[in-house]
């Protein structure tokens, strides 16, 4: 049985957080819009970029269009992605350690595009997906189904920072490594099914490797 290791991008991966909040609020700004904190941008985080700004929006019933502000957002985003955002410490090695043992991808919410211009600079020659219209989004199972099929494995452990994918993992009958150095607390993700967690990234090699034995033997 050929088992892969899938991986989250944002939290997970990547701080990507504060390119992130610039640019929500540089689409609210346009509009006339207030403004979000960074924490604020945190919790919109991780069910697409639509979600992220229909929450960021006052919720008024003069907001402007969800559809027309998200324009903005991903405009901007695609030539501001890269302004902040950095590899956390400790993963680009554990990565690359994984590498050496099991077949490797990149699932993400964000829209694909973004998806592939980061980890085309990050993570080279690692299959990447995020979100398009082919595809339902996470929590539904179907990008990591897709990501196992393009890296030839049958099972997989997954591996996020959110309650979104300690959920995606369940719904693909797979186990799930949360994160904690993320968007989440330990706590929100043990409410939504997460059990195996990490708090330094030079532990993931180990962890996956006893998830493997204990999961698939």
């Amino acid at each position: 049985m050929k088992i892969g290791i899938l991986f989250d991008l944002d939290g997970t991966l990547l701080n990507t957080l504060e390119d992130l909040a610039d640019s929500t609020n540089y689409a609210l700004r346009q509009y006339g819009c207030p403004e979000r904190t960074v924490e604020e941008v945190r919790r919109f985080i991780g069910t697409g970029a639509k979600r992220l700004i229909a929450q960021a929006l006052p919720g008024k019933e003069d907001d402007p269009d969800v559809d027309e502000v998200l324009a903005t957002y991903q405009a901007y985003y695609a030539t501001h992605a890269q302004i902040k955002t950095a590899p956390y410490a400790g993963v680009m090695e554990a990565v690359e350690k994984l590498k050496e043992k099991y077949p490797v991808a990149i699932v993400s919410n964000k829209p694909d595009k973004a998806v592939k211009i980061l980890c085309a600079d990050y993570f080279p020659g690692i299959y990447a997906r995020g979100e398009s219209t082919d595809c339902p989004r996470k929590p539904a199972p179907d990008m990591l189904f897709k990501a196992m099929e393009e890296i030839g494995v049958e099972k997989c452990v997954y591996v996020g920072d959110s309650e979104v994918d300690a959920i995606t993992a369940g719904n693909a009958g797979a186990p799930c490594l949360s994160v904690l150095w993320g968007f989440r607390d330990r706590e929100e993700i043990a409410a939504n099914g997460g059990k195996h967690f990490c708090t330094d990234p030079a532990d993931m090699p180990a962890m996956i490797d006893k998830i493997v034995e204990e999961t698939y033997g």
